[in-house]
């Protein structure tokens, strides 16, 4: 079995040569598949027709020359009527029989002289020749042709022992029958009456031309079927080596990746491919890497979780354990409060894990309504002014738009504010202002910056605040006060939301953080 490289590598170039490689699969293998079967049922009912159409004319041949042949003998002698069945018999290859009134018969073109044909035994016939009378019998059961009688000659010469010579005496009308003989070609018997005194004539023809220019265009038929057999061969090949082999591929790929045995699973993505495979193959890959990183993503939350709450389980696990041993009233009380502060920084962990680890679901699942951003920052603003929750800052908001309508959830908006104010009053000297503006970008989003003047965040950690549980808090601040989960939070919600986060510098220069939000406008209303 080839490795996956080299079967990867078997499907563009395949792809390279296909004439129509951007239609679809579906009409490309019904015709490949349909195309032979039409060739061939088309072939079957076409030779059948083409054989009644040969018999239909060669039925009114015999008729004309019956009644000409008729005609000939009515008013000739006995000898001359003789001279003319052995000379039309050698000419047209017939064996012309006249009987008499009575139905007797008195004269046989095969008794006068030599017979003009004879009839091929089958025991005699080459094996080709058998088989193509076993291929005769198949088609007329294909198509349901009505059997036709066996040529046997009767064992008493008079003419009721031939039915068409008994319609023709009785009828006064030529008759024709068509009968089978032993090497299964047709045998045309036709009955005219002769004269007005009850004569008859009986012709025999075997129509061999007939059974051979139907198996000659038989002989056409299978070939050209053949050929577009063989051609459907090769290319139905041709379609399972470029459908089959690259879903192998993707199942093998697939079935590691379920069983998770291998750290990185490369799924091939068939670029050189424009076809429902090639897409399926695309998608798969970013599939896996979406599921790749999400499964990394995971298992980082867990350890930094177990990191996060085995720190002030330690420190509830020491304080308690002191206090079963101390007696100082004091410290005692000391004790306890560092217990109750664990208690709630592990409270409080537990909350924000919670909230970071359901935010996405929710945000799949949410309806996203029409929100005005600049009522929202305001109404912001205005409720942590009236909680008190600036520790004396001052929030100044500066916009020219009078209104910066966007999609989204009020509430999860509203949550990535409050955490942006949050940080910025966290880093701000007390008698600070934290600056908010709010302006309209050129590619139809509005931004958010909130600036502080705090020590800033290095270059190389603009990104490192907002990964998980990464917190940098001021010297003066309690520790455990938060989790490290607020700007990853925030960044979640922003991009949930077709926006981003991301961390700057000052645009003025002075020393402090500038984060920004963008969101996109919501579209205009109809």
């Amino acid at each position: 079995m080839p490795d996956d490289t080299e079967s990867s590598d078997v499907v563009p170039t395949l792809a390279r040569f296909t004439p129509g490689r951007r239609l679809s699969l579906t009409p490309r293998l019904l015709i490949i598949n349909l195309l032979p079967l039409l060739l061939l049922g088309g072939g079957v009912f076409y030779l059948d027709s083409y054989r009644k159409q040969l018999l239909n004319e060669r039925y009114k041949l015999a008729r004309i020359e019956a009644q000409i042949t008729a005609e000939a003998l009515a008013g000739a002698s006995r000898e001359r009527q003789e001279t003319l069945l052995i000379q039309i018999g050698k000419e047209q290859h017939m064996r012309l029989r006249m009987y008499d009134a009575q139905g007797r018969l008195w004269a046989d073109s095969f008794a006068l002289d030599v017979p003009s044909f004879a009839f091929d035994k089958p025991g005699d016939e080459t094996w080709q020749e058998n088989f193509a009378r076993w291929l005769d019998r198949a088609v007329d059961k294909i198509v349901g042709a009505p059997p036709i009688p066996d040529y046997v000659e009767p064992d008493e010469p008079s003419a009721d022992a031939w039915p068409e010579l008994k319609h023709a005496r009785e009828e006064n009308l030529t008759q024709i029958q068509l009968r089978d003989a032993p090497d299964g070609t047709p045998v045309i018997n036709t009955a005219a009456p002769v004269g007005l005194l009850g004569a008859t004539l009986l012709t025999t023809r075997n129509a061999v031309d007939i059974t051979q220019e139907v198996r000659e265009a038989r002989t056409t038929l299978v070939t050209a079927v053949a050929l577009a057999l063989f051609i459907s061969i090769l290319l139905s090949l041709y379609m399972a080596r470029t459908i089959v082999l690259p879903l192998r591929l993707l199942a093998r790929a697939t079935t590691r990746v379920r069983q998770g045995r291998e750290r990185y699973v490369d799924v091939p993505r068939m670029p050189a491919r424009r076809d429902e495979i090639g897409q399926l193959a695309r998608a798969i890959a970013d599939m896996t890497e979406t599921l790749r990183q999400r499964i990394d993503a995971v298992d980082h939350f867990a350890a930094d979780v177990a990191h996060e709450i085995k720190n002030p389980l330690a420190s509830l696990r020491s304080a308690l354990e002191s206090l079963q041993m101390v007696d100082d009233p004091a410290l005692r009380r000391q004790l306890g409060d560092i217990a109750t502060h664990d208690v709630r920084r592990i409270d409080r962990l537990v909350t924000e894990i919670s909230e970071a680890s359901r935010i996405d679901a929710e945000l799949s699942r949410a309806t996203f309504e029409r929100i005005d951003l600049v009522e929202l920052i305001r109404n912001i603003i205005g409720s942590r002014e009236a909680r008190d929750e600036n520790g004396g800052r001052q929030l100044l908001l500066s916009t020219s738009m009078s209104s910066a309508p966007v999609m989204g959830e009020p509430v999860r908006l509203e949550r990535v504010i409050e955490n942006l104010l949050d940080n910025a009053v966290s880093f701000s000297p007390s008698d600070a202002s934290i600056e908010l503006d709010l302006e309209r970008t050129h590619d139809r989003f509005v931004q958010l910056s909130v600036s502080d003047h705090g020590p800033g965040i290095a270059e190389e950690s603009r990104e490192k605040v907002f990964r998980r549980f990464h917190s940098l808090r001021p010297d003066a601040e309690d520790f455990g006060q938060h989790s490290g989960l607020g700007l990853a939070i925030a960044r979640t919600i922003a991009e949930a939301h077709d926006g981003a986060l991301t961390a700057h510098s000052r645009i003025d220069g002075e020393q402090g953080a500038r984060l920004v939000l963008e969101l996109p406008l919501a579209p205009r209303k109809r």
